[in-house]
């Protein structure tokens, strides 16, 4: 794998950004007993530059924004000049399921004007090619028509810096063949992970990630957005049994999820063929080794817009399209994800039994154990607009939509 340049280069000479860092608001989140570890690298993970910004639209306030959040970690171009970007979006689910009159980009899926935005940065930085890719569900068709099927223009984002490439990985591609990730110290559920070689051809990997709740993993922020960088042709529905498939076919729940059938056997099996079929303990920690397999170098969550209650429009949990009108980023996805989750108003040190993760592990625990990054805020550095004035209560949200349907 190419050498991608690492938080630790970037926050190196960085010492003028610390000018911005502000003094974090106490927590009142009560103190639980920690579990035993799972992985047991947890003494590796590193300190996290993470600064939030206030942007209530996708308008000209947007780069502007962004560009004085990046120059809080640091300087974007101290990681990205001269470098090719891969830069993971995030078009999750079945497109046509629309959270009532509300847009996908509104509610689940990464905004086109953000993607635009941060393309046109990165490049402004100095990068030298930026390839957008993500793994759109059950289908082989190219970004632009993914785009072009919810209205898009797919050209607003080619033509915001030059250079600009997209690809879909949930398959092949472009690519001669896949390329793996193996799991620092082995892992527990998967020793490591295949992936298109869109994510070994970059020297610096980007998670561009929606503040989303998850019915099964109770959020989904700039770790669970790297979920979609496998390949559906080695872990979807149809998958091959011996090879990958050719076309992708279904979603990963089968294998990720519940464990009922095997990945192509070509990519690295389950280590335990006996391991739990939970999703609450599988999935937290298949997400945690995707991420310490191939760590994203920036983490960018977007919350200008967003739905409350699930990652897409499913099921029985409240939902609601909100606009908190927040941007998170930061160096690591652990330490993104950690203060992300104080502005929703969940406890970024919660584990099994505690909101958001009711019924489920928490990925955040095992991404620190894998040495990815901390989510203890009081060990990362928090820059940018404070905490306590980024908050928007999601529980709140998904409380007053009860009440107000009578059911509480």
């Amino acid at each position: 794998m190419k050498k991608h340049f690492t938080r630790r280069e970037w926050l190196a000479g960085t010492g003028a950004a610390a000018g911005y860092l502000l003094t974090r608001p106490a927590l009142s989140f009560a103190a639980a007993p920690a579990p035993s570890p799972v992985y047991g690298l947890a003494a590796k993970a590193p300190a996290g530059r993470v600064t939030v910004g206030k942007c209530k639209d996708y308008g000209s306030d947007l780069v502007p924004t962004l560009e004085k959040m990046f120059d809080q970690l640091g300087g974007l171009d101290k990681l990205v000049k001269g470098k090719t970007v891969a830069m993971k979006v995030n078009f999750i689910g079945v497109r046509w399921q629309r959270l009532g009159n509300a847009t996908m980009e509104d509610t689940f899926w990464s905004h086109p004007k953000m993607i635009a935005a941060m393309v046109h940065l990165l490049a402004k930085a100095g990068a030298r090619r930026i390839r957008v890719v993500e793994g759109p569900w059950s289908t082989a068709e190219t970004l632009e028509e993914v785009m072009l099927s919810q209205g898009w223009k797919p050209e607003d984002i080619l033509s915001a810096a030059p250079n600009v490439e997209f690809e879909n990985t949930n398959f092949l591609g472009r690519g001669q063949k896949y390329s793996r990730f193996m799991v620092p110290g082995g892992g527990v559920v998967f020793p490591g992970y295949d992936r298109n070689h869109s994510y070994e051809d970059c020297d610096v990997f980007v998670s561009c990630a929606k503040l989303k709740e998850h019915a099964a993993t109770g959020v989904t922020l700039s770790m669970k957005n790297m979920y979609g960088t496998t390949p559906i042709t080695i872990y979807g529905q149809g998958a091959g049994i011996d090879e990958p498939a050719l076309r992708p076919q279904g979603g990963r729940g089968d294998v990720f999820h519940f464990g009922r059938r095997a990945p192509s056997k070509s990519a690295p099996q389950q280590i335990d063929p006996n391991f739990s079929q939970d999703q609450g303990v599988r999935l937290p920690r298949i997400i945690a080794e995707i991420n310490a397999s191939r760590p994203a170098d920036l983490a960018v969550i977007d919350g200008i817009r967003t739905a409350t209650g699930a990652e897409t429009n499913y099921g029985s949990r409240p939902q609601a399209a909100v606009n908190p009108g927040v941007i998170i980023a930061g160096t690591n996805t652990v330490a993104t994800d950690a203060v992300a989750m104080s502005i929703m108003g969940f406890d970024p040190l919660a584990d099994r039994g505690t909101p958001p993760f009711a019924n489920c592990d928490s990925m955040l625990r095992f991404g620190e154990e894998l040495g990815v990054g901390l989510r203890d805020l009081n060990r990362n550095e928090v820059a940018g607009v404070p905490i306590a004035q980024a908050r928007f209560d999601f529980t709140a949200v998904r409380d007053r939509i009860l009440r107000e349907a009578g059911k509480t």
